[in-house]
């Protein structure tokens, strides 16, 4: 029996082609068979790019191509329910992009599908930021070192939104991205990667402030319906708080960090300087934590997927159930924002 793995690529943005088309060709006897971009020209130049034999017209005819063993889907998040669900449905494995869908209903649809055929291996492509000191950071956690948790702080801020002359990016656009406000639900997927609870309930204010922006397809301005900033309140199960903070508005420096902070320690990762730190209870002085190499993690999507499809390896990053629960969030922040900071209960997360 042959242990060829043919893969067949819908969509080939900046990800699929640093990322995935390289991690699925270092694999022995995986093929990238086939590629359907946005347009036959794009497919054309990243099927010469990557040496792939064959381009398709639409992404129908590569979910229904007979060769293609497991779907690349490397869209914006709009088409990612309606593509796994037709790829599940004609036996073909699924490897998603990040933000699993556009909404719950999305990401209920396609656990739903995945459910219907557990022969087949369905997987998101997880948030990597933090790759390099995941386990670290759970077993300190673990091992009690910061002690009981007591607050969980996010930040990601930047100037990418802050001109109003700018164009509309997909992740504006409601059509597309749905209810995916900038990195928020690949975050919120880490901090359950790292601390493995989720909200009860949130709080969500947020804002708009170029309220229409020009569309380059559509060659016309559009009106604007995904916040430029926004902030998020919320309670742990284990009783920490939340505090979220993501804006596109902040000018100079950017920050980038997650702050766990415990009745012993608190523990820093600068994500913009790619360094993680602790400091003791009422100290200002920090400690740089060095990782050490066998717990350094790193980016092996890839690998992992065709691992999960030739041994039977259970899928950990990500799978569909924990999408659905990110999701649930993200839908739940939306929710609150478009109801004035409403408090809404997040209820069912399984743990």
């Amino acid at each position: 029996m042959s242990n060829q793995i043919r893969v067949g690529f819908i969509g080939a943005g900046a990800n699929t082609r640093g990322r995935h088309l390289p991690g699925f060709q270092e694999i022995d006897d995986v093929i990238c068979s086939v590629v359907c971009n946005r347009s036959r020209e794009s497919s054309e130049k990243v099927a010469k790019e990557f040496n792939i034999s064959r381009i398709a017209e639409s992404w129908t005819e590569v979910v229904n191509d007979p060769e293609i063993d497991a779907i690349c889907i490397g869209t914006w998040p709009y088409l990612h329910a309606e593509i796994t669900n037709a790829a599940l449905a004609a036996n073909k494995h699924v490897l998603t992009e990040a933000r699993m869908a556009r909404n719950l209903i999305e990401a209920q649809s396609m656990l739903e599908a995945a459910k219907e055929k557990p022969n087949l291996v369905a997987q998101i492509v997880p948030g990597p930021m933090t790759f390099e000191f995941d386990a670290t950071i759970i077993e300190l956690i673990s091992k009690g070192e910061i002690g009981e948790l007591r607050e969980v702080c996010v930040t990601d801020t930047g100037c990418q939104l802050a001109l109003s002359d700018s164009p509309i990016m997909w992740r504006q656009d409601f059509e597309l991205s749905g209810h995916n406000i900038m990195g928020m639900g690949i975050y919120h997927e880490i901090i359950h990667r790292l601390i493995g609870d989720e909200p009860i309930w949130v709080i969500a204010d947020g804002a708009i402030f170029t309220k229409e922006r020009n569309d380059l397809q559509k060659k016309e301005k559009v009106r604007v319906n995904i916040p430029d900033c926004i902030s998020i309140l919320g309670k742990y199960s284990s009783g920490a708080r939340m505090i979220y903070h993501f804006s596109g508005i902040e000018s100079g420096q950017s920050r980038v960090e997650i702050r766990l902070n415990g009745s012993k320690a608190s523990l820093r990762l600068d994500l913009k300087n790619n360094v993680l730190y602790r400091a003791d209870l009422g100290s200002d002085v920090e400690e740089h934590i060095d990782i050490s190499p066998e717990k350094k993690g790193r980016w092996q999507v890839e690998a992992d997927f065709i691992d999960s499809i030739r041994n039977g390896t259970p899928v950990k990053l990500t799978n569909f159930e924990l999408g659905v629960i990110y999701m649930q969030f993200t839908t739940a922040v939306h929710e609150s924002w478009t109801n004035e900071g409403k408090k809404i209960n997040i209820i069912g997360n399984p743990q």
